[in-house]
This record gives structure tokens, sequence and C-alpha cells, in this order.
């Protein structure tokens, strides 16, 4: 997809978004965004379009690091709860419980029963929290190998992407088909009627990221807010004079506008 035809759409979705983060505002929503794939699949530059133009007090991202020792004793979902948006929120999980059944699975983080007991109890811990009012969206980014491996040397060989490799993404390399395996039994259990998996093909990225903000606005009905028309009042100064300008400490200016 040419760049100027993927900026002029992503305007027009963002524009939606804003829509809909009113709507889920004034309706009172509760809306969990769940992105899941493998490595390198284009999930963090799919949440970061969707929340650029938003207001972080209404759709935030949950992001959770590595479990403490204390909430390793926790119940699983423990931990996830306590990110779940409330009334008039959303909440994207970049990456979420469904660890359990991929990462923490195949590197061998959690037992075998812990990862079974898992498979059981997802869907019915999905059940509940659509019973109790949140809407519950399911994102699978699928990626190609040879796609994930070009996103990999490029995070590896540029400087302003080079945290974003880590160790565990060159042992996912390694353990390929045993991440296939994963996804397919993650998929036999919980891509359920009531809450099903959507699978974005994520190779082209800025397709992905389009075909994902559209499907994400189809799924909650929304209208549109009309806001009332404002007239910025005069500035009323009442005589106060402020302290001179260069008491204050000011930044140095590095682009001059006699060098631009």
């Amino acid at each position: 997809m040419k760049k100027a035809h993927y900026e002029a759409e992503l305007k027009s979705l963002q524009v939606e978004l804003v829509a809909l983060q009113e709507w889920i505002k004034r309706e009172k929503l509760k809306v969990v965004v769940i992105f899941e794939g493998r490595d390198a699949a284009g999930k963090g530059g799919t949440i970061k379009r969707i929340i650029e133009k938003l207001n972080p007090r209404v759709c935030r991202i949950a992001a959770l690091p590595a479990p403490s020792d204390r909430e390793k004793t926790q119940w699983y979902f423990q931990r996830y709860v306590a990110h779940l948006p409330a009334a008039g929120e959303m909440v994207l999980f970049d990456r979420s419980w469904y660890n359990r059944a991929g990462v923490e699975h195949v590197m061998g983080f959690c037992t075998e029963p812990e990862y079974n007991d898992f498979l059981r109890a997802c869907p019915e811990f999905e059940r509940m929290l659509i019973r109790a009012g949140i809407i519950l969206i399911k994102y699978w980014f699928s990626v190609s190998d040879q796609v994930q491996e070009q996103r990999f040397l490029e995070r590896i060989n540029d400087p302003v992407k080079r945290w974003k490799f880590s160790p565990m993404d060159l042992e996912s390399r390694t353990r390929w088909q045993l991440y296939s395996q994963a996804k397919d039994r993650m998929f036999a259990h919980t891509d359920t009627r009531h809450s099903p998996w959507y699978v974005i093909d994520s190779d082209d990225k800025r397709k992905a990221r389009l075909n994902c903000i559209r499907h994400l606005l189809s799924q909650i009905p929304y209208e549109k807010i009309d806001y009332p028309e404002i007239t910025l009042p005069p500035l009323d100064s009442r005589g106060y004079v402020r302290p001179p300008m260069e008491e204050q400490t000011w930044v140095k200016d590095h682009y001059p506008e006699d060098e631009a």
C-alpha cells in the first residue's frame, strides 16, 4: 500500500476512533481489546495508531511485565483483572492472559498442569467478563516466517529499534513450529462463539493496521456526538503585570528561524 493512500485512510479512521471514544465515554461502555501474535507481527504499531489521537484517560494500554515472585503465587488471571476497564473506558492489552498459552508454555515458564488448567479455565473466565458487561474483542496478528525474519533484521540493524529485539525473540525463531502448535491448540479451546478470535494478515503492516481499525470500529455500534458551538472569551488580564521574562530559565533554541 502506498504511503499517501495509507496516511489518508488512517487519518479518516482516527477521526472515527475519536467518535467511538466519545461514545464509549458517554454510554459508559467497558471495552477490552486483546492483541496477540508472534514477535514482530505488528501488534505494537497497530496499538500505537489506535491510541495516537485518543484521550489516555478513556483509552489506555495494558502491557504487563513478567510476573513478580508474589504475582506468581496469585490466581493466574488476578493481575490482569486489576487492569480491566471501568465504565467509560477502553483497555488495549498488548499481550494478555494468553501468555500462558503461548510463550509460557513453549518456553517452559509454566507447568503442564498449569497450561492445561488455563485452556479449560480461559473460556469460562471470558464468559464471566462478558456477563459483567465487558465488550471483549480478540485479535491475532499472523505473520509469515520470511517477514518476521526481515523485521528482526531491521530491529537488529536500526539503532532506534534495537531495543525491540530481545533474547526471547531469538529463541522464538528456533521454536517456530512449537509456537505454531501452541497457537493452534489455543484456538481450538478459546476461539469460541461468544468470544471469537479475529485473525489479521500482518505481512503488510499498513494494511494490517487499517484492517484492524476498521474491524474494531465495526464491532461497537456508535453514533457521532455533536459538540455545542463554543465562542472563546477575550483574555482578562485585570491589569496584572507579569515578572520580566528574563528572570525565567529558558531552554536554548537550537533551531533559530534564520537557519531554517
